[in-house]
């Protein structure tokens, strides 16, 4: 959060002597360091920098032993990263000081690729293995032994997403070109629905709209995004438009906080696709593809004011800054940060 200071001057200040106002010193700076943030990596720990208020970035340090954490996400002081590996694993991050890995546990499955905290517990998508797994956590933010393993059936599953939408848990699974839609409790997952999307979508990532009453999917397999309608946990799937042309692989799906602007990150077509959400957010206009100031763009995240798209150009090892105009959506670089492999930017 940014927090401007404004000084005041009265009356009486100005009948002071003319030598105390010489001598007075000048009022401090605007201050420019606007917030902490993390980056997943394929390497071997999780990147820390800092960024201002125009998004310029600073990198600050490297929390070491977390083996390719390209999924990250903040909870307070803690963080929670995979490992993605054949031998899968997350790992929880203490930062309330110097951050402290706090311990590793096995998801039971290959490739876990994204996370989610939903209560006292963590949920993983394994890509590798196409299933799903979930850790409780306990008090001091550590991680306990899986409680549950659920694999998804079908020819190639591949668990991409885990997503919270109040009482149901989300799992976006690429190979089955399918959502799934579970309820949790006691550590357990009990399937409550499966939506189809496309034979050959591909669904990645999904979002949704502020009234809760459309979801929009990123398809890295066809270029598309499905547009959804979404009732306690049952999907309809209404239509699919175009992301880009060409050879091109969505990759991150984002929105506004006000729900006017969807922003799909594009790898191949190296751009971010933005539309604007009308009719109540049933469909979607596609108002501008800008570059996304780099090569293979994976994953990008809001800062919290929403001033501010901070995207992960992985191939060419760099996050670019965009200026986010609010009334029009669209989307202006300020600044650009080396970074070796940077796939996901969290915090904040």
């Amino acid at each position: 959060m940014n927090l401007s200071r404004r000084g005041f001057l009265g009356f009486t200040a100005a009948l002071a002597p003319i030598h105390q106002l010489a001598t007075r010193e000048a009022p401090e700076p605007r201050p420019r360091r606007a917030g902490t943030m993390y980056l997943g990596t394929y390497g071997p720990g999780v990147g820390i920098a800092t960024y201002d208020v125009d998004g310029r970035i600073t990198a600050t340090g490297t929390i070491a032993d977390v083996p390719n954490p390209s999924f990250v996400i903040r909870s307070g002081n803690l963080l929670y990263a995979v490992n993605e590996q054949d031998a899968g694993a997350v790992t929880a991050i203490d930062i309330s000081g110097t951050p402290k890995v706090l311990n590793r546990q096995p998801t039971k499955g290959s490739g876990p690729c994204h996370l989610a905290k939903i209560g006292n517990q963590l949920v993983t998508a394994n890509y590798g293995s196409g299933d799903v797994s979930v850790h409780p956590i306990n008090a001091d933010g550590s991680l306990g032994q899986p409680t549950e393993l659920v694999k998804h059936e079908g020819s190639a599953p591949h668990a991409h997403q885990i997503v919270q939408a109040g009482e149901y848990v989300l799992a976006v699974d690429l190979g089955t070109d399918s959502i799934y839609s579970y309820t949790l409790a006691g550590g357990k997952l009990a399937l409550k629905h499966q939506a189809k999307l496309a034979t050959g979508a591909g669904p990645r990532h999904l979002v949704y709209h502020p009234s809760g009453k459309h979801a929009y999917v990123a398809d890295e397999l066809n270029s598309t995004v499905t547009i959804c309608g979404y009732d306690a946990g049952v999907f309809t799937v209404l239509k699919s438009i175009p992301v880009a042309s060409g050879k091109n692989y969505p990759g991150e799906i984002v929105i506004s906080a006000d729900g006017r602007f969807v922003y799909v990150t594009n790898r191949g077509h190296n751009s971010v696709s933005i539309f604007r959400t009308v009719r109540g957010g049933a469909e979607l206009e596609l108002v501008g593809i800008p570059g996304c100031g780099g090569d293979w763009p994976r994953h990008c995240a809001f800062d919290p004011a929403g001033r501010l798209l901070f995207v992960a150009n992985q191939k060419s090892n760099n996050v670019a800054t965009f200026l986010v105009d609010q009334t029009t959506g669209g989307l202006t670089q300020t600044s650009d940060f080396g970074t070796p492999s940077p796939v996901c930017v969290a915090g904040w």
